[in-house]
C-alpha cells in the first residue's frame, strides 16, 4: 500500500511541482485546498482534493487520517494589511499543528515551508546561515519567522522540519514571468548602481529539497536553506537570459530612489482598490537590498542536498515552457 503525503497550497506554482515530485516517487498524494481555489496545475493528476481550507479541524482530520508525511506549502505572500500575512501564514500553522497532534503516531514527518525572508538578507556580504539571529524586514518575513516558531513549540510532539526557500523560478510561475514578458519586449531593468547578489533556485531543485529534508531523520526539529549552490548577480542573470530568449535587451538600471517613489504611489492607489500592490514600500526595501544570499552547506551536510539544475538550463526549460504555454512569444 502507499504511504500517503498531505500538501496544503497544492494547486500553487511550488506546490503542484511538489505533487507531482511526490507522484513521481509513488506517493499517494491528498492536497488540502479552498473550494475558491483554482485547481488547474491539478487536473487529471492522481490526487485526493480535500477542499476544506486550512480552518476547518474537520476537514483536516479527514486529510491527515492514515497520512504519514504533511508538506505544509500553502502561505500569505501578498496583503493590503499585516492581519493577512498573520493569518495566512502563522494562524494556518498553528491550526495545523493543532489538529497534526492528535494523528502525531502517524506522521513521520511534517515539513514545513518557510522563506528566506525570515532570515533576512546579508548584512556583510556573506551568505546567511541558520544558526544566525534572524534579521527579517518585511512584514511578511516577520510573519514568516513567527511561523518557524510557531512551529518550533511543537518540536517535542511531532517531527517537523523547516525548509527556508530563496528566489524561486521555473514553469508555471506567474511572477517571474513579468521578467521574461520585459526582457522579450528588449528591456532588461536592474535596480540600484551596486552590485545585487542572490540566490536563486529552480524549482525542481525546490522541491526535491524539500523530499530530502523530510526523508531525513536527522532533520527533525531542524531549520534549513534549500537553496541553490551558486550566488548570482543580476549581470549573469541577463546574460543567460538573453541567450535563452534569443534576443537583445536595453539595460536600464533603476535608481533606489525611483523605486521607492513608484512604491509609495502603488501604495497610495491600492487603497482604492480590494487588492494589495505588488509594490509597495515594504518591497521596495526588500529589492532595493545589496545581497540576499544564503547557504546550503547545512542541508547538504545533513541529508546530501545540492543544486543539480544550473541557472542556465533551468532558465532555458524556463522559457521554453513559457514559449509553448504562449505566455511569451516565439
Amino acid at each position: 500500500m502507499k504511504e500517503i503525503a498531505v500538501v496544503t497550497g497544492g494547486n500553487g506554482f511550488v506546490g503542484s511541482h511538489l505533487v507531482d515530485y511526490l507522484l513521481e516517487q509513488h506517493f499517494a498524494v491528498r492536497c488540502i485546498t479552498r473550494k475558491s481555489s483554482d485547481l488547474k496545475w491539478l487536473k487529471e493528476k492522481d490526487v485526493e482534493i480535500i477542499n476544506s481550507g486550512l480552518f476547518d479541524k474537520a476537514g483536516l482530520r479527514k486529510a491527515f487520517s492514515g497520512a504519514s508525511y504533511l508538506y505544509h506549502v500553502a502561505g500569505v505572500v501578498k496583503s493590503k494589511k499585516p492581519e493577512g500575512y498573520f493569518k495566512g501564514n502563522v494562524e494556518t500553522t498553528r491550526t495545523l499543528l493543532e489538529t497534526a497532534v492528535e494523528f502525531k503516531n502517524s506522521f513521520k514527518k511534517i515539513l514545513i515551508v518557510s522563506s528566506q525572508t525570515a532570515g533576512g538578507p546579508s548584512h556583510d556580504g556573506e551568505p546567511v546561515a541558520e544558526a544566525m539571529e534572524p534579521q527579517p524586514i518585511t512584514t511578511y518575513g516577520r510573519s514568516k519567522l513567527e511561523e518557524e516558531k510557531v512551529a518550533s513549540e511543537y518540536f517535542n510532539e511531532l517531527p517537523i522540519t523547516i525548509c527556508r526557500a530563496p528566489a524561486v523560478y521555473g514553469e508555471r510561475d506567474t511572477e517571474i514571468l513579468i521578467f521574461f514578458k520585459t526582457y522579450y519586449t528588449g528591456i532588461f531593468t536592474t535596480i540600484g548602481l551596486d552590485m545585487k547578489r542572490i540566490n536563486l533556485i529552480h524549482v525542481k531543485d525546490l522541491v526535491r529539497g524539500f523530499y530530502l529534508a523530510a526523508l531525513s531523520e536527522r532533520a527533525k526539529g531542524e531549520i534549513y536553506f534549500i537553496t541553490s549552490e551558486k550566488i548570482y548577480t543580476w549581470d549573469e542573470i541577463g546574460k543567460v537570459t538573453e541567450k535563452a530568449l534569443n534576443r537583445h535587451a536595453l539595460h536600464i538600471i533603476v535608481p533606489h530612489f525611483l523605486v521607492y517613489g513608484i512604491a509609495a504611489i502603488a501604495q497610495f492607489f491600492s487603497i482604492f482598490s480590494s487588492k494589495a500592490a505588488t509594490l509597495n514600500l515594504e518591497k521596495a526595501r526588500d529589492i532595493t537590498q545589496k545581497d540576499w544570499i544564503c547557504s546550503y552547506q547545512k542541508a547538504l551536510n545533513h541529508f546530501g542536498y545540492e543544486q543539480e539544475i544550473s541557472l542556465e538550463e533551468g532558465i532555458k526549460r524556463t522559457v521554453t515552457w513559457y514559449r509553448e504555454m504562449k505566455w511569451i512569444g516565439k
